[in-house]
């Protein structure tokens, strides 16, 4: 008879001795394991182009412009229909992607070390909030700004990573954690930690002084700068502790406007989905719920790996910002004490007394206890080439903890 609390302290204790180290920038189609020129990578579980969200096919269409291939919606549709261009999922290829996720082979990619156990994994560069290429909206004006952020941000940065030995995203969260961030939608000590750490070395490998103003700028002026790296860091994170035989702790919850989908250390690379919720949000001037897209995103790769909304006790001011009262951040990480199996060694919350961070998400406590995991996120426009309309919480769909606890009796016998 397997050991579950054996193979669940393997899983926790490996996903928080990782030590993420951002080492570098790199083109997708030279870093990403499996990355081919056909190839889009996307948020969350598998999911066709028929059954794409607005704000995922307007993310692809923009990438298929940004790589020469469509000159427009049409085009890009027809190529897509044609057969000529595959979808996979980030997760398939040791990447995430917030929102729609979109990777393809020419943008540039943060590269993550876990340098315990040595995986790596990789997430594009963060282009701010509301009208952006991971939102959906994919207008000249966007696809300018990204092609600006992998031609000129992004060797830049590469040098200047190189030049400063890495920086140690572990370390970084667990300062962030103490001055108000959660991890995931508050970033704000984060980033700012990102551009300390950076703005020495940007200012040295700049190409002249317009450059390294302008990259600071963009960075200094972006509270998600971080975002991306932070998530490439979880994955490494979750990925070290992912196929522990007899495991029941979750190792990635992702969503792709359609389907919420999980996957579970001890069952493989196998996907458990429902349908993805809609988000309880504040909308920003203009926009209400009924223009909102259901939840997406790998971002809850943040709370899978024991931050974000796990830790919104450390961040009581993100209710200004998706809604609620300073109580229900702490509320909030108190329930997921609840469904998780560790407190982190390394993630710490002062108004707690400095008690860890909830982590470990168990499908047998979630099924039991009835309590799902929570998350803060974002929220898309519903129709492709808008963006973002707000942000705010959702639950995850209870589906997919009780078919994966129903797949775990029939694989190990209970």
């Amino acid at each position: 008879m397997i050991d579950i609390e054996q193979a669940n302290r393997t899983t926790v204790e490996r996903m928080m001795e990782a030590r993420p180290v951002l080492i570098g920038v790199g083109r997708a189609r030279d870093v990403i394991p499996g990355m081919r020129d056909n190839l889009l990578l996307h948020a969350g579980p598998p999911v066709t182009w028929e059954r794409m969200a607005g704000p995922m096919k307007g993310a692809a269409v923009g990438s298929l412009i940004l790589e020469g291939k469509a000159q427009g919606w049409d085009d890009a549709e027809a190529l897509i229909k044609s057969g000529a261009i595959e979808f996979e999922p980030c997760h398939h290829h040791s990447a995430v992607g917030p929102m729609a996720g979109l990777i393809s082979p020419s943008m540039m990619v943060y590269i993550v070390e876990n340098q315990t156990q040595g995986n790596r994994a990789y997430s594009g560069i963060n282009e701010g909030r509301g009208k952006v290429l991971r939102m959906g909206a994919y207008s000249e004006e966007v696809l300018a700004r990204m092609r600006w952020l992998n031609d000129v941000l992004a060797p830049v940065v590469n040098d200047a990573l190189k030049l400063c030995g890495g920086i140690d995203i572990r370390s970084l969260l667990g300062q962030a954690l103490h001055m108000g961030d959660d991890g995931h939608n508050r970033l704000s000590a984060a980033s700012l930690l990102f551009l300390k750490s950076l703005d020495p070395y940007i200012v040295k490998t700049a190409p002249n002084p317009d450059v390294a103003s302008d990259i600071l700028r963009t960075l200094g002026d972006n509270a998600l700068a971080i975002l991306n790296p932070v998530m490439a860091a979880c994955k490494t994170m979750v990925d070290a502790g992912h196929n522990v035989e007899g495991s029941t702790i979750v190792t990635v919850m992702a969503r792709n406007g359609t389907d919420f989908g999980i996957r579970v250390s001890g069952l493989g690379d196998q996907w458990f989905t429902a349908p993805a919720g809609m988000v309880k949000a504040l909308y920003f001037p203009g926009f209400t719920e009924k223009d909102a897209n259901p939840d997406i995103g790998d971002s809850t790769i943040t709370e899978t790996a024991g931050i974000g909304g796990f830790a919104m006790a450390s961040a009581p001011a993100i209710v200004t910002f998706i809604g609620g009262h300073a109580k229900d951040a702490v509320n909030t990480t108190l329930d997921m004490y609840e469904i998780t199996y560790a407190e982190h060694k390394f993630f710490t919350m002062p108004p707690l007394d400095f008690r860890g961070t909830p982590t470990g998400i168990d499908i047998r406590k979630v099924v039991e206890k009835g309590i799902p995991p929570r998350v803060n996120t974002g929220v898309a426009h519903k129709d492709p080439g808008v963006g973002q309309v707000g942000a705010g919480v959702v639950s995850a769909p209870m589906k997919v903890f009780e078919d994966a606890l129903v797949a775990y009796a029939e694989k190990y016998g209970y």
